[in-house]
């Protein structure tokens, strides 16, 4: 994979190697379904979940991204103090490393599950918090959810799914949308379930492989036909957005894509857990 060299107003050391250049590549702002918005960068999502009282965002990308995912809700018609509540998948800094920037611009309360308050807070990547360059500005967590909560705004109601593994907080978000033809159907956020720079062997929190081996046997029950998730390529945004508006339903109702990926990142788990065993 190409790596991407990290310019940020903090110190980071090194790259890590798993980073990519389209991750603070610019893009366009453009409408998914119904109230639902990216505003992301080429290769990160970011969501923007428009009510009357206001809008939720949904990650913000890396550190650096915050720029322009500001300038992309504007560019939609947004101001900046629409923004009422801060979402995000999980404390990741290529996820919510722009998050205290969004808040500190927006007065919005940041809402996240307890497993990932503590790599929020403190801007680091759990277990791996001698490694400087996962780490990203800290914000302050407002509110604390649980596993099914719901986060209510302009009748906007998100629910919380706890998908652990990737994170201990890891959280996938679903919520009700409507297709042009007034068909009702539920937007998917999946959070990840790949191993990525997590270490099973030794673990990297503890209780790690369980809990992946428990979202394997519970995300395929989660409900959701609307396949979104923070990287564009685990939902092949540029193909589905470039056929937005043609004849036929939405390209994102994608309910077979959601479970491929769960496959897809499952068969990824136990050839890494077999390997990192092996080697010991």
């Amino acid at each position: 994979m190409k790596t991407l060299l990290l310019a940020t107003a903090f110190s980071l050391t090194a790259a890590p190697a798993f980073a990519q250049a389209n991750w603070a590549q610019p893009a366009e702002p453009y409408r998914i379904i119904d109230n639902t918005y990216s505003v992301g960068s080429a290769g990160l999502t970011a969501l923007l979940i428009v009510t009357p009282k206001g809008a939720v965002l949904l990650d913000v990308g890396l550190p650096q991204n915050a720029a322009l995912v500001e300038a992309n809700i504007v560019k939609l018609g947004f101001k900046l103090s629409d923004v009422k509540i801060l979402l995000t998948s999980h404390g990741h800094f290529d996820h919510a490393g722009g998050l205290a920037k969004l808040k500190a611009d927006t007065g919005a309360a940041m809402i996240a599950l307890e497993g990932d308050r503590y790599a929020l807070e403190k801007g680091v990547y759990p277990g791996s918090e001698a490694n400087t360059a996962m780490n990203f500005p800290p914000v302050k967590v407002d509110r604390v959810v649980k596993d099914g909560g719901v986060v209510e705004l302009g009748g906007l109601k998100l629910t919380a799914h706890l998908t652990p593994g990737h994170t201990e907080g890891c959280t996938t978000w679903t919520w009700p949308v409507k297709d042009r033809d007034g068909s009702a159907h539920t937007a998917l956020y999946f959070c990840s379930a790949s191993v990525a720079a997590n270490s099973l062997v030794p673990e990297q929190y503890p209780g790690i492989v369980a809990d992946y081996r428990l979202t394997f046997a519970t995300a395929r029950a989660i409900p959701g036909d609307v396949f979104l998730a923070p990287h564009s390529e685990f939902f092949d945004a540029p193909a589905k957005q470039a056929r937005l508006g043609k004849p036929g339903p939405n390209p994102f109702i994608d309910r077979a894509g959601y479970l491929k990926v769960i496959d897809a990142q499952q068969k990824g788990f136990e050839a890494s857990l077999a390997k990192a065993k092996a080697a010991k």
